[in-house]
């Protein structure tokens, strides 16, 4: 089965941190994190509609200004989300520039930023052809459990401790769907669009009797209606959807742990900063970062089915083999005992 979440890292271990989600099937992509995005190409850029931040240190949000670079005069909403105190630090970056020239743009960017905090979420709205004022005062709202809810997939998040509030994510797929190419056939059904509207009627739990209209393979032109109820009986395998979870620049103490214990649980696929090794326990507690040990015990106590090490410190150069060593070992001597 082909998975709808294709995540990679942005950048290799020792360079800012990121992660690049493409959907597949569609022309879009989530992104945690927004340090350097030398790697992406502009058309993977410009597929991406929400951006989650971690926390503002450079290498967690440099990106910025290359990413608004290149979305300036393009018909876009972006929405980016980020921690407490994320609002003035958007505001901070767009004051750097001049803008007296963006009214003539004939699209318009419009930046939509979130900003968490324990308590509430402030959201602002910022126009490019209004140079990026504020159009009036900031909306309040009340927290909610996901950042992003849609039909087929959710992001949620957890303020975690750095000396500086740093929030963890995870992205989940309500369901996975996969089509029975050999039944399209059987029923000489055609691929193509229909199909992802099929997917949608689905997630969004249309009435098993909605009739979905499928495009013939052997009289082009020509459809034919089925209840979504028996379509999806004869075409589409129905699995439990992905989870990705995404922790980076988190202290080691039990209430992070908790936390994330809680966001990762069960994923597929966890990203975990570990930017020092075991030896160097001391100077990790000290800077409010994992050790790799800590990092494949976190993994280990959320059961994740796997894992990947990032953000390794530049100390480390030469030795960036040792992090895989050392967190799949406390990743094994971890399940062992629990």
């Amino acid at each position: 089965m082909r998975p709808r979440f294709h995540p990679r890292l942005v950048n290799d271990p020792l360079g800012d941190p990121g992660l690049y989600v493409p959907l597949a099937f569609e022309k879009r992509a989530l992104q945690f994190d927004i340090g350097t995005l030398d790697s992406l190409s502009t058309r993977e850029i410009l597929r991406i509609s929400h951006i989650f931040v971690t926390h503002t240190h450079m290498d967690h949000f440099c990106g910025f200004d290359q990413l608004l670079r290149l979305f300036l005069g393009r018909a876009k909403e972006l929405f980016i989300f980020g921690p407490e105190g994320f609002l003035a630090n958007v505001e901070g970056k767009l004051a750097a520039y001049n803008w007296n020239l963006v009214s003539n743009y004939r699209d318009s960017l419009k930046l939509v930023a979130m900003e968490i905090k324990p308590h509430e979420w402030i959201q602002q709205t910022y126009d490019c052809r209004a140079g990026f004022r504020p159009p009036g005062p900031r909306r309040h709202r009340p927290c909610q459990p996901d950042l992003l809810n849609e039909p087929s997939l959710k992001v949620q998040s957890a303020i975690l401790d750095h000396g500086t509030p740093s929030l963890g994510f995870n992205l989940q797929e309500t369901f996975h769907v996969n089509i029975i190419k050999e039944e399209l056939q059987a029923l000489d059904l055609a691929t193509g669009p229909w199909l992802q509207e099929f997917k949608k009627a689905l997630y969004g739990g249309a009435p098993s009797d909605q009739l979905i209209k499928a495009p013939r393979w052997d009289r082009p032109g020509e459809t034919r209606a089925y209840p979504l109820g028996e379509l999806s009986t004869r075409i589409a395998t129905i699995t439990p959807g992905q989870k990705i979870a995404y922790i980076t620049d988190v202290a080691f103490h039990e209430e992070n742990a908790r936390l994330i214990q809680d966001l990762a649980r069960d994923a597929d696929h966890l990203y975990i900063e570990s930017a020092f090794l075991e030896e160097d326990r001391a100077d990790a507690q000290a800077k409010k970062h994992l050790t790799a040990c800590q990092a494949g015990e976190l993994a280990a106590r959320a059961r994740v089915k796997r894992f990947s090490v990032f953000h390794f410190s530049p100390r480390y150069e030469n030795r960036t083999h040792r992090f895989r060593e050392q967190a799949l070992r406390a990743y094994r001597e971890t399940l062992n005992r629990i």
